[in-house]
């Protein structure tokens, strides 16, 4: 079973390109080494206010790719510097 999120998110900390690329870098390492998933920014690089990024993980059953999606957004959700807004998960 492949579970696809994408998710948008706003930045509310910071005022600068920098400060936004520190934080992403930091939770997607976060993410990959925590759930050994893939995750990519997808959009709106070039704003500081606002990114949408994308994850994907792999499982053999369905309930364990939903608890590891979940967690995945658990810790998302745990970061004060930003909100998730919108968030669209696929499964393929």
């Amino acid at each position: 079973m492949i579970l696809y999120v994408e998710l948008e998110c706003v930045f509310y900390e910071g005022n600068s390109l920098k400060q936004k690329r520190s934080l992403l870098k930091k939770l997607i390492s976060k993410l990959k080494n925590d759930f050994n998933i893939s995750v990519a920014e997808l959009d709106y690089q070039n704003l500081w206010q606002r990114t949408k990024i994308g994850i994907v993980t792999i499982s053999n059953k369905l309930v364990h790719a939903e608890k590891v999606i979940q967690e995945v957004l658990r810790v998302i959700d745990s970061y004060p510097e930003l909100e998730r807004t919108i968030t669209n998960v696929e499964r393929l």
